[in-house]
């Protein structure tokens, strides 16, 4: 093989391995990022007021109940948010 032919053949399978890359990729992903900073709100945060805790729950979910306010710590855990009495 002639040097010409070796380059086109390595040509083609950078594009290949391009191609299996974008397929594999494509709406293929999750992601998220974390910011380890304070953050201040110039405007109310509206946190939903139940009578009694909903049964189910993500992680990260923020609700009032009986006056204290409720955190999702795990899938359908809730625990009151700091020092509430």
């Amino acid at each position: 093989m002639s040097l010409q032919e070796l380059q086109d053949q390595i040509t083609k399978l950078k594009r290949d391995i391009e191609g299996l890359t974008q397929a594999y990729y494509s709406n293929n992903f999750s992601s998220h990022q974390d910011f380890n900073k304070e953050s201040f709100f110039n405007y109310r945060l509206k946190v939903p007021n139940y009578s009694t805790l909903p049964t189910t729950c993500e992680v990260g979910e923020i609700v009032e109940n009986d006056g204290k306010l409720n955190i999702c710590v795990t899938a359908n855990t809730w625990a009151i948010v700091g020092n509430q009495s």
